[in-house]
């Protein structure tokens, strides 16, 4: 594996409105001293920037927000994503709100939202390019942590050569791997949407290298025979899940508020608490199309 890459630049923060607390030196940093049920200052803004921008998971806790309040925080970094499952469900419910994604799991589900490591929606062809979740219950028992990958950490710790070659790759993101396959939901009537991306993006914001396939949604590299493709997937997979120092875990606790970048991170929401409850809602902002 190659070393370990620098780790000081582009953490070196000065917040004078907030408080950052990372959690590892790689990924995730909780946020102190803001509300974010009222108005955000401009300085406050670039300084919660800066910290998404720098580890790129930022938990904010002991935050009680309304939906518009969830929603208003949301659309500071863009304007809000309609998740595929809502585009169709809120219209016909009609009292449904298409941009709030309801997170939850009881005695009754089949299946949890996240259970496998991936992105969110990558198989658009403009991902999101955040998601931000606010959980409201947690399970009596505990358990239901969400953990994140960087994803940038991953590109950067494989060997030069294989750096090389993935970065002159392409894959197929399809929505039917996860929402047919895992959830055995039926498609819409348009169909689940399907993307390529190239399989190394870089970050739009801060330039780094980012590794971009995920056993959520990837189901191919374009370029390669099925069985070159489905060796080589497995490979960046396991690179990407099994490395601990790549890695970093929210405990969540009663209205806590965790903000990803989906361009930079994938996530696994684990489910060791059933038949136990957990809620929460989520928000996502349009992105723009992965370059490489």
């Amino acid at each position: 594996m190659a070393a370990a890459p620098r780790l000081e630049a582009e953490k070196r923060l000065n917040p004078r409105t907030i408080m950052v607390d990372p959690l590892t030196p790689v990924v995730g940093a909780e946020i102190g001293g803001i509300d974010l049920a009222k108005p955000i200052a401009a300085e406050q803004l670039e300084e919660i920037r800066d910290a998404f921008n720098a580890y790129h998971v930022l938990v904010f806790r002991d935050q009680v927000l309304t939906p518009e309040d969830h929603k208003r925080f949301g659309r500071l970094f863009g304007t809000l994503h309609v998740h595929p499952y809502n585009a169709e469900r809120a219209q016909a419910a009609g009292a449904a709100d298409p941009e709030i994604y309801v997170v939850k799991a009881d005695q009754s589900s089949r299946y949890v939202s996240g259970e496998v490591w991936h992105s969110d929606v990558t198989c658009e062809a403009e991902p999101p390019m955040g998601s931000m979740l606010y959980i409201t219950r947690t399970p009596e028992i505990g358990g239901g942590d969400t953990c994140f990958i960087s994803a940038i950490r991953a590109y950067e710790t494989l060997s030069a050569v294989m750096q090389e070659f993935v970065k002159s790759l392409t894959a197929t993101h399809e929505g039917s791997k996860l929402y047919v396959g895992a959830h055995g939901n039926a498609p819409p009537p348009g169909g689940w949407p399907k993307a390529t991306h190239p399989v190394v993006t870089r970050h739009p914001d801060n330039g780094r290298q980012v590794l971009f396939v995920n056993r959520g949604f990837t189901t191919r590299i374009n370029e390669l025979s099925p069985e070159e493709s489905a060796a080589l997937l497995e490979f960046l997979y396991r690179h990407l899940e099994s490395h601990l120092e790549f890695q970093c875990r929210v405990r969540w606790y009663p209205n806590t508020l965790t903000f990803w970048d989906n361009r930079a991170v994938q996530h696994h929401s684990v489910w060791d608490y059933f038949p136990h409850s957990r809620y929460g809602q989520r928000v996502s902002i349009i992105g723009t199309r992965p370059k490489a």
